[in-house]
């Protein structure tokens, strides 16, 4: 491990600043890591939903990552919004040749409002050539749905899907429960055993950029030394805090409170 720490995310931008790149950057500052990105897409976004996306081209996304690895290196990388096919095979092919081991794959489908991110072509080349070199991916239940081609109803079927999610090449697999009625489980799987993680439901509106957040963070605490388990659970307890110190900003579904600690 370097010092300072570092985390590379390869994501889009959202401009209200809820999701996406600019949660996972400050993540990253809150957590002591240094962060670097790429960015793969220019969303124009707020509380209310996504209204424009803009792709960048797949050189420009790959010119980025090399500046930043040729220089300043890092010591985990987190995947969000990849867009297309061509910029997920491109990654994918980049992260392979280049043998990082620390990849956390967020498998960024659908907005918190609904929107679209990710085209079906583009999952076929997660599937095929992103899961493979994912050290840690972090699917919610109805993207661990598509994924594993299986439907998720209950903790049983859960395990299920990241078993098959697993088999697909990814090291570990954890299926986020938000989606769950009741208190949300999360079902963990390591290709030999299982682990579930429990958390109490907040009441709140203001989620957006909970996927992002959370993923961002056990980029965050794998780059600094942490094993799997202590990374998911630390990344746990930040997600749940940001999220109850949620900020009141916009008309929909506001930001979470990526700095509770120093306010």
């Amino acid at each position: 491990m370097s010092f300072p720490p570092k985390s590379l995310t390869i994501a889009g931008s959202d401009s209200g600043g809820g999701a996406g790149i600019q949660a996972d950057l400050k993540t990253f500052a809150s957590l002591g890591v240094y962060g670097t990105s790429a960015i793969t897409a220019v969303t124009s976004q707020n509380t209310l939903g996504v209204t424009d996306i803009v792709n960048i081209p797949t050189k420009s996304v790959i010119s980025q990552i090399e500046a930043v690895i040729s220089d300043i290196g890092t010591d985990s990388i987190k995947t969000g919004m990849l867009s297309n096919a061509s910029i997920v095979n491109a990654v994918s092919s980049y992260i392979s040749q280049s043998k990082f081991e620390k990849v956390i794959v967020d498998p960024v489908m659908i907005s918190k409002s609904g929107h679209k991110l990710l085209s079906e072509s583009a999952i076929k080349s997660m599937v095929e050539m992103l899961i493979p070199i994912s050290f840690i991916i972090t699917p919610n239940i109805p993207e661990a749905s598509i994924i594993s081609e299986t439907k998720i109803n209950s903790i049983e079927s859960a395990k299920i899907a990241a078993k098959k999610i697993v088999k697909l090449g990814a090291k570990t697999c954890i299926v986020k429960g938000g989606h769950f009625e009741g208190p949300p489980i999360d079902v963990f799987y390591d290709g030999k055993k299982y682990e579930t993680f429990k958390s109490k439901r907040i009441n709140t509106k203001n989620t957006h950029g909970t996927g992002c957040t959370f993923s961002a963070a056990i980029a965050a605490y794998i780059a600094k030394g942490e094993d799997v388990i202590s990374a998911i659970s630390k990344s746990k307890n930040y997600i749940n805090s940001a999220i109850q110190e949620n900020f009141l900003i916009g008309k929909g579904h506001g930001p979470l409170n990526h700095f509770y600690k120093q306010i």
